[in-house]
C-alpha cells in the first residue's frame, strides 16, 4: 500500500515517492499576523498536520515547517490603527494562532520561521536573481521578470496575458513589463525597513517563503502545501524566485485545499461572514471543529455551518462512546497498516473514508466479544490519532462544557447523590423529579449495575 497525493502541478493523483529515501521536507504557507485567524486559515492548518500523521507512520525523517510572515502591509496599516508597535501586535496574534491550532489538535511543526528573521537569505536570493537576469532594480524597488521564466504560469494553468486580464496586478511605470511582481520596496522613515543594496526598505510577500524554504529545507522540497487562493500568485511566483535562483527544481508535489464557505456562501469581508475560531471555541470544543473540516475531502468545498458543528459533535459522542463503554479494557498495541483505514488516507488523504472506517470500528467494537475488545478498541484509539481525535478520556469528554448558562459538575454529583439517596428511600418521585430536572439542563444519566454515569448533550 503506497501513499497517492494530488499534484496541483500534474493535475492528477501519483504515487508519493520522496526526493531522497526515508526522507520528506514539507513546508505549509502560514498566517500573515495581524488578526486572530478564521476558519479558513485553519483549514490547511488541520488538513497538513494530518498528513503530517500519516507521513511519520511510513517515514523515519519527516521535517514539517509551517512559517509566521511577521512582516507585512497589513500589519503595518492594523499597528498604525492601534497605536502600538509592529512587534507586539505581530507576536501577539502569532501566540494566539499557535493557541488556536493546538485547540484543534494540531502537532506542532518541526520548524516555525519568522519572516523577520531571515532577511539575509532574502537579500541573497534576490541578488543572485539579478545576477541571473531574472530581477531589475528600478526606483528603489527590485522586481522579478516574469517574461525571463519560459514556465512561469504553468502551477497555476495561465498564461501571461490571463494572469493580466484577471488579476489585480497593480501597474506601475518602474515596472518592465505589467505582470513583473515585487521582490523588494523602499520603505518610508516611519515604516519597517531594512538595509539593502537597493537602499532601506522590506521584502515581497512571495520572496519570504522560498528563502525561509531554502535555509530550513533546502533547494527543492517534497511536499508545499496551502490553500487553493495561494495558488496564484503566492504559489506560482515562489515557484518562479527559487526555481530560478537555485537553478533545480522547487517543489515535488503541490497540494492545495479547497475553500471554507459559510451557510453555502464564500466568506468574505463584504459579506461579514467570517467565523474566527477563538470565537467557535467558545461554543464548540477544538476537536468538533477539527472532525467538522475533516468531514470533507480535502479538496473539495466544504459548506461550514451549525448543523455541520452540532454533526461532528453527535458524531464524536458516538465514538466517545463506544471508548466510555469499554474503559475498563486496556486497549491492545495497533498495526493499521494494512486497513481499510489506512487505505484511506493513503488515496490522497481520503478523510471522509477512513471516518466511515471508524464509524466501522467503533460498531465492533460495541458488538464485540469481551475477548476481541482489547484488539479493537487499540485500532479505534490508533486510528483516531492518526486524525488528531479521540485522545482525551471518554468520560471527560462526556462532562465538558457545551456552550451556555450550564449547571456545574459538582452540582449535577450532588443531584445525583441525592437521587441515589431517594431511591434507597423509596422516593422513587423525588429520584424522576431529579433525572428530569437534570434532562431539562441538558444533563443525560444513564444508569447500570455500575452506577450511575452522566453526559451533557
Amino acid at each position: 500500500m503506497s501513499l497517492q497525493l494530488h499534484n496541483t502541478f500534474s493535475g492528477k493523483k501519483e504515487p508519493f515517492i520522496p526526493l531522497q529515501e526515508n526522507r520528506v521536507r514539507m513546508y505549509v504557507c502560514g498566517p500573515t499576523v495581524y488578526n486572530r485567524v478564521h476558519i479558513g486559515n485553519a483549514r490547511p492548518a488541520v488538513v497538513f498536520d494530518t498528513l503530517y500523521r500519516v507521513l511519520k507512520t511510513q517515514y523515519d525523517d519527516v521535517v514539517y515547517a509551517r512559517n509566521i510572515t511577521d512582516i507585512d502591509d497589513k500589519i503595518m496599516n492594523t499597528a498604525r490603527e492601534n497605536g502600538e508597535e509592529i512587534g507586539e501586535l505581530s507576536a501577539r496574534y502569532a501566540q494566539a494562532y499557535f493557541e488556536d491550532m493546538q485547540a484543534l489538535n494540531t502537532l506542532q511543526p518541526d520548524v516555525t520561521p519568522y519572516a523577520t528573521e531571515h532577511l539575509p537569505e532574502m537579500i541573497a536570493m534576490i541578488e543572485s536573481l539579478v545576477e541571473k537576469g531574472h530581477a531589475y532594480a528600478a526606483e528603489g524597488h527590485v522586481l522579478f521578470a516574469v517574461q525571463s521564466m519560459d514556465d512561469y504560469g504553468k502551477l497555476s494553468k495561465r498564461s501571461l496575458d490571463d494572469m493580466l486580464a484577471g488579476a489585480r496586478v497593480e501597474v506601475a511605470p518602474y515596472k518592465k513589463y505589467a505582470g513583473d511582481f515585487v521582490l523588494w520596496k523602499p520603505s518610508a522613515d516611519d515604516e519597517p525597513g531594512w538595509d539593502s543594496p537597493w537602499g532601506r526598505g522590506r521584502p515581497g510577500w512571495h520572496l519570504e517563503c522560498s528563502a525561509m524554504i531554502k535555509k530550513h529545507l533546502g533547494d527543492t522540497i517534497d511536499i508545499h502545501g496551502g490553500g487553493r487562493d495561494l495558488t496564484f500568485p503566492h504559489h506560482e511566483n515562489e515557484r518562479a524566485q527559487s526555481c530560478c535562483a537555485n537553478g533545480v527544481d522547487f517543489v515535488r508535489y503541490w497540494m492545495h485545499n479547497g475553500y471554507v464557505n459559510i451557510d453555502g456562501e464564500k466568506m468574505s469581508k463584504s459579506l461579514g461572514n467570517f467565523r474566527m475560531v477563538n470565537d467557535l471555541l467558545q461554543q464548540y470544543p477544538g476537536e468538533v471543529l477539527r472532525f467538522a473540516l475533516l468531514s470533507a475531502h480535502y479538496r473539495s468545498e466544504l459548506n461550514f455551518s451549525a448543523d455541520l458543528l452540532d454533526q461532528a459533535w453527535r458524531t464524536l459522542d458516538g465514538l466517545y462512546g463506544a471508548l466510555r463503554e469499554t474503559q475498563n479494557v486496556e486497549a491492545d498495541p495497533a498495526d493499521l497498516s494494512d486497513s481499510a483505514f489506512m487505505a484511506a488516507l493513503y488515496d490522497d488523504l481520503n478523510t471522509p473514508i477512513a471516518i466511515s472506517e471508524l464509524h466501522q470500528l467503533a460498531r465492533e467494537l460495541n458488538k464485540a466479544e469481551d475477548a476481541d475488545k482489547p484488539a479493537l478498541k487499540g485500532k479505534l484509539l490508533a486510528a483516531g490519532k492518526l486524525l488528531g481525535i479521540l485522545q482525551l478520556d471518554a468520560e471527560a469528554w462526556f462532562k465538558q462544557s457545551r456552550g451556555g448558562d450550564e449547571i456545574s459538575e459538582a452540582d449535577i454529583e450532588a443531584l445525583i447523590a441525592e437521587r441515589q439517596q431517594s431511591k434507597k428511600d423509596k422516593n422513587f418521585a423525588r429520584a424522576d423529579e431529579i433525572r428530569e430536572e437534570l434532562k431539562a439542563k441538558g444533563v443525560v444519566l444513564e444508569d447500570s449495575r455500575e452506577g450511575t454515569k452522566w453526559r451533557r448533550e
